[in-house]
């Protein structure tokens, strides 16, 4: 069975039985036919989907964000953000898209010809908990505008959530088996991967799954995305604001419970500033307020499952065992749930935990460095690259060194984050491919050459 539980209680929610091999076998059939139709669709008419689940998510906001926190612990207030960031991608590809995929006159040799880009076909979304409803949409609006189907295969710890995607499709009038949410293990997901009605594969996910996933569709010969791990610093030059420096770290560490690949976890400042940085940052952490993730003032609600918090807590105290120096946090908060209080560990640095493993939950590192050349050197030092902040009042230089820095964006004098407009993805360990923006929507189409010779009269 597949189990939904709520994880700030401990509480059963809901269980389900796993789609059969013969739903799964229906299911691809009917995403196949499908969307061999849906790629016959003008993209005038097919951006009108993207209008109609924008629609349907705003109508059921509400209903969906509080699903959210009860499946996976976020608080309200930031599934209800999730929810309308969904609408909003929908809405940008709504108006992009036809611009996106225009046919492009080139030149060649005196004849006409075009670049053309036509849909792959049904690609597979395989998508973690953390923003159930953002990462398949982010996939899912450019995905349909270019003419695609998709199979969802959801994680197994937000099974409401995934139907719940699905019911939002319904909703918009998707045409019927052009999408599917599928519950199944993750022993399933291979056959998936292999089998010819799947074109492509698109994963968010750990870096350990992502190899798996990309040595399956690489033997399959299928294109896919993957947006992995992360580990992204958060450099603090000495000469930034440093009261608005530290005031944006809480927020770019403890959004979403510290559980995002894009969290700021790495706090990398200048000897001549930390201490000023770290006791402004610990004052703001000490702001934030851990409980119901359904009351509204709540910042930090429960991590998504006990085994979580269990391995969080591992890394904190094997880092302190090595030298780290704690100054807030550090023991799970006692009774139901999976609670893990906001925490900061100061004076890391290689190999401590802290600095080297990706942690996923909310756990600070701050790491002291003499200079700048040292900063963009500690920050290069992981196998990860997906995101990175550079705080720095010379904006010119700061330019400079965010070419340095080994990720798939920077933002200076800001934190991380994705938006429609900006391609979003990663290098190293942290995956391959590109969402969002121009980029992201022609991952998953056949970018084709026309030729045309002349006409002979």
């Amino acid at each position: 069975m597949i189990l939904s539980i709520n994880p700030a209680t401990g509480e059963e929610l809901a269980r389900f039985a796993p789609h059969t091999a013969a739903e799964i076998d229906a299911a691809l059939s009917g995403a196949a036919a499908a969307q061999k139709a849906w790629a016959r669709v003008p993209i005038a008419e097919r951006v009108e989907l993207l209008r109609a689940m924008a629609r349907a998510l705003r109508a059921g906001k509400e209903r969906y964000a509080r699903l959210v926190t009860l499946e996976m612990g976020k608080p309200l207030v930031e599934a209800e953000a999730e929810i309308e960031k969904c609408a909003w991608n929908c809405d940008f590809y709504a108006e992009a898209a036809p611009r996106f995929l225009a046919d492009e006159p080139t030149a060649s040799n005196a004849s006409e010809s075009l670049v053309v880009f036509d849909p792959l076909g049904v690609v597979l979304a395989i998508m973690p908990w953390n923003y159930p409803f953002w990462q398949f949409f982010r996939f899912a609006a450019p995905a349909f505008a270019a003419g695609n189907g998709a199979i969802l295969k959801h994680a197994n710890n937000v099974p409401q959530c995934a139907l719940a995607v699905e019911e939002v499709m319904r909703e918009a009038g998707c045409p019927e088996g052009l999408f599917r949410t599928l519950l199944i293990n993750a022993s399933e997901v291979a056959g998936l991967i292999a089998d010819d009605r799947i074109a492509a594969v698109t994963l968010t996910g750990s870096t350990e799954v992502g190899a798996l996933v990309a040595a399956q569709a690489g033997k399959a010969l299928k294109k896919q995305v993957l947006e992995l791990g992360g580990s992204d610093p958060f450099i603090v030059l000495a000469d930034a604001d440093i009261e608005a420096a530290a005031a944006m770290a809480v927020k770019a560490r403890f959004i979403n419970v510290g559980q995002s690949c894009i969290n700021a976890k790495r706090f990398i400042v200048e000897e001549a500033v930390a201490d000023r940085f770290a006791d402004a940052f610990c004052a703001g952490v000490a702001q934030l307020k851990v409980g119901d993730p359904l009351a509204r003032d709540t910042n930090i609600g429960p991590m998504a499952r006990i085994n979580l918090r269990d391995t969080l807590h591992d890394q904190v105290e094997r880092s302190v065992k090595a030298g780290a120096v704690l100054r807030a946090g550090g023991t799970p908060v006692p009774g139901a749930g999976a609670f893990y209080p906001p925490t900061v560990l100061d004076h890391v640095a290689p190999p401590m935990a802290a600095a080297c493993e990706e942690t996923f939950g909310p756990v600070a590192a701050v790491l002291r460095v003499k200079d700048a050349d040292a900063a963009i050197a500690l920050a290069n030092d992981t196998e990860f690259g997906l995101g990175a902040a550079l705080w720095t009042e010379d904006v010119a230089r700061g330019k400079v060194l965010a070419r340095q820095i080994e990720a798939g964006a920077v933002f200076i004098n800001g934190m991380t984050a994705s938006d429609p407009r900006l391609p979003f993805g990663g290098i190293k360990k942290s995956g391959y491919g590109r969402e969002l923006g121009v980029y992201g929507i022609r991952e998953f189409v056949n970018i084709k050459t026309v030729w045309i010779g002349p006409v002979q009269g």
